[in-house]
């Protein structure tokens, strides 16, 4: 009669006397991404080898203020803040039979003087959870003197076996009418922030998922800020 080893580490016999894999000895199957802003739905059952699953959480990034100096004068906006990061490990056995995804949207770009909106989280059913970055404030006024301006605040940590706050966006300087630098967004750990500006323009976009958007600058005219970048969540599946 033919008889079948297994050494336990790959492979095992079931009660069944079937030669099957050990749960968990595959490694990486395959990976999931999920970097538009919206909510979608991770379902289990799609995945009947699912031992365990490492998800990776940015938040969004925030959007940046608007400038709208009076003629001869100068106005530049602070940076929006990078949106913070999460990861977890998680064996199958501990997930729903769906768990629900949520990518942060890009805060909004600020319009006329307004400041920037704030990020969204995002996040992996109530496991892993990263904030969205702050929006740039308006703090900048119209002059032709010194005025510097302090960035948004970094958003503080979520939920994950490991998290991390996002980064601030950057201050801005007005040395005079003609000369100044708005404020350049903050980074996040899968995009960066958007640049700052020494000539009259709206704030720079960020690159990457989840960072903040650089600040604008105005020598006269009315300029828009920009919008931050949209979050991020990727799953990777193990067998």
């Amino acid at each position: 009669m033919a008889r079948a080893c297994a050494d336990g580490s790959y492979f095992e016999i079931n009660d069944n006397g079937e030669l099957t894999m050990v749960p968990g000895s595959m490694g990486l199957r395959t990976i999931l991404y999920f970097n538009q802003a919206g909510t979608y739905t991770f379902t289990k059952a799609k995945f009947p080898w699912l031992a365990r699953v490492k998800v990776r959480v940015q938040g969004a990034g925030g959007g940046s203020a608007a400038a709208n100096a009076a003629n001869g004068e100068c106005m530049a906006q602070p940076g929006a803040a990078g949106g913070g990061y999460s990861e977890s490990l998680i064996a199958a056995s501990s997930l729903g039979a769906t768990e629900t995804i949520v990518v942060g949207a890009g805060g909004a770009a600020g319009t006329t003087t307004q400041a920037g909106g704030a990020g969204g989280s995002s996040s992996f059913g109530g496991f892993v959870v990263a904030n969205g970055g702050d929006g740039g404030p308006a703090t900048s006024t119209s002059g032709t003197s010194l005025d510097t301006h302090t960035g948004a605040s970094g958003p503080v940590a979520g939920k994950g076996d490991w998290k991390q706050g996002g980064d601030p966006g950057s201050p801005s300087i007005r040395l005079n009418a003609t000369n100044a630098v708005s404020g350049a967004g903050g980074d996040a750990v899968l995009g960066f922030g958007g640049q700052s500006r020494a000539y009259e323009s709206d704030g720079g976009s960020g690159r990457g998922a989840g960072g903040g958007a650089g600040g604008a600058l105005s020598f006269g005219g009315s300029v828009s800020g920009t919008a931050g970048q949209d979050g991020a969540v990727i799953i990777e599946l193990y067998a």
